[in-house]
């Protein structure tokens, strides 16, 4: 037996075992980088903006807008460009992943200094507004470098139906542990720092350098399984690869990955939503300290860490859209209860908050856990395996969700009076308008997007039946190529 064929032998041995621990802990590893700066940005960045730099809250939730016009064409290009990507040494994702880590960290940090641009704050608004807009778009453009061709990896690792659920627990524990590590280290830096401005740019160092670590973490702990895959795709992928806009065309032809789509976005802008405002609605509508943020949104983050992998066995015995039901239902009981709740209620307010967590975790868990099947029947009725450009979609809508969330909150918190501040200034009092847009901000609107989610998830076509005979045909299909 010839060296290569050897070499295809044990690769072909090491596709066919179960994913090892190891393994399951580098993939969970590569989200710890993305996970911590997107939770940072989706709990801190509005506040930051408002009362920090001074910013008017709607020219604050506009910033990320403007950077997601841009993502709109981002995502999909870097997920069409992994899919050509050729490397002997790294594959197709990983090149990405090892050459994107740095300057992901670098970019991120640079979001949270203010640059003094004129001695009058009014005339440090339009500067400032435009150096966070530049900053922002790269700073995202980076994000989509090293987390798109990270998201695309599942399907690569293992083609069992089940095992993906679990990796994707591996992957989300990582990604809940790092939002809980980070609300954590803002917790302490905000209480050894009372400077706002010195605390946001140490929290913003701190998770640079973890976030770097978790992603080399990934890229070196999954590179013989990714490679193993990456040798097995090229003997039996057949058909030339198509042009970017005729992917796009088939991507949404695929009805299975529109609905996949709009339960991830709907699911997304109710996890976006609520998370933006909850700073607002501790310190204003609950009338505690800024300090206080932190553990109320631990509590939210713990509970859907915990959860994870409950959901996780849940949907082996029950199905993935019953998990995401009963989630979802849960959460939505807490929305209500979190408009209608009143200072002092503080133990209601935590209890609301935990059950709000339960239905977070399979929000992370279930829409992740489905796109591998859509990209299978993809696959069987193409020939060509295409995860760069259905997860470029998956990442456009997480950033998508994150942008339209703040720029929403920060919008409505403008048309509905709330006055901004600057780092040092006592906070003001909100008028009434402003509270009670804080409340529909974090009940009705994220009800809405939730109950949208569950009408889609309801009409979701692909079961584990469905997905086991489309995994037969695949299977049928490389035999007779082996032939």
């Amino acid at each position: 037996m010839n060296d290569s064929a050897a070499a295809g032998d044990a690769q072909q041995n090491l596709l066919s075992k179960k994913l090892d621990f190891k393994t399951k802990l580098a993939y969970g590893a590569g989200d710890l980088g993305p996970a911590i700066t997107a939770n940072i940005s989706v709990f801190y960045l509005l506040i930051f903006f408002t009362n920090v730099a001074g910013i008017p809250a709607g020219l604050a939730g506009s910033i990320l807008l403007i950077g997601k016009i841009w993502d709109g064409v981002n995502d999909p290009l870097v997920g069409f460009l992994t899919d050509k990507t050729k490397s002997r040494r790294w594959g197709r994702r990983l090149p990405w992943m090892f050459y994107g880590a740095i300057p992901f960290g670098i970019f991120f940090f640079l979001q949270w200094i203010v640059p003094q641009f004129s001695a009058n704050q009014s005339d440090n608004i339009g500067p400032l507004f435009w150096y966070y807009v530049g900053i922002g778009i790269v700073s995202q453009s980076f994000y989509t470098v090293v987390n798109l061709p990270y998201t695309a990896m599942t399907p690569e690792l293992t083609q069992d139906y089940d095992e993906r659920t679990s990796l994707n627990s591996y992957r989300f524990t990582f990604s809940i542990g790092g939002s809980i590590l980070s609300l954590i280290l803002a917790l302490i830096i905000f209480w050894q720092i009372p400077d706002r401005q010195q605390a946001y740019l140490v929290l913003a160092a701190v998770c640079t350098v973890i976030s770097i670590l978790g992603l080399y973490w990934c890229v070196f702990g999954v590179r013989d399984r990714i490679l193993a895959f990456e040798a097995k795709r090229i003997q039996i992928e057949s058909p030339a690869s198509l042009p970017f806009f005729e992917q796009l065309k088939i991507v949404f032809s695929n009805r299975p990955v529109l609905f996949v789509i709009g339960i991830y976005l709907f699911s997304w802008l109710g996890v976006q939503i609520t998370a933006s405002i909850i700073p607002y609605f501790v310190v204003d509508c609950m009338g505690l300290k800024f300090e206080d943020v932190p553990p109320v949104l631990i509590a939210v983050q713990g509970t859907a860490l915990l959860m994870l992998f409950v959901w996780g066995a849940l949907s082996k015995k029950f199905g993935k859209k019953v998990v995401y039901f009963l989630g979802m239902s849960l959460w939505i009981i807490a929305a209500a209860g979190l408009f209608f709740l009143q200072p002092g209620q503080i133990v209601l307010m935590y209890f609301m908050a935990v059950m709000a967590g339960i239905g977070v975790s399979t929000a992370y868990l279930i829409p992740w856990s489905m796109i591998p099947d859509v990209i299978e029947l993809d696959e069987l009725q193409t020939g060509q395996r295409r995860e760069g450009i259905f997860y470029g979609f998956m990442v456009l809508l997480q950033k998508f969700g994150l942008a339209f969330g703040l720029f929403l909150v920060g919008n409505a918190l403008q048309i509905s009076g709330f006055k901004e501040s600057v780092a040092g200034s006592p906070l003001p009092t909100q008028p009434e308008s402003a509270l009670f847009a804080i409340r529909i901000a974090v009940g009705p609107i994220p009800t809405v997007c939730l109950i949208c989610g569950l009408v889609l998830a309801y009409f979701y076509p692909i079961t584990r039946e469905m997905h086991a005979e489309i995994m037969l045909k695949l299977k049928e299909r490389q035999e007779k190529r082996g032939s």
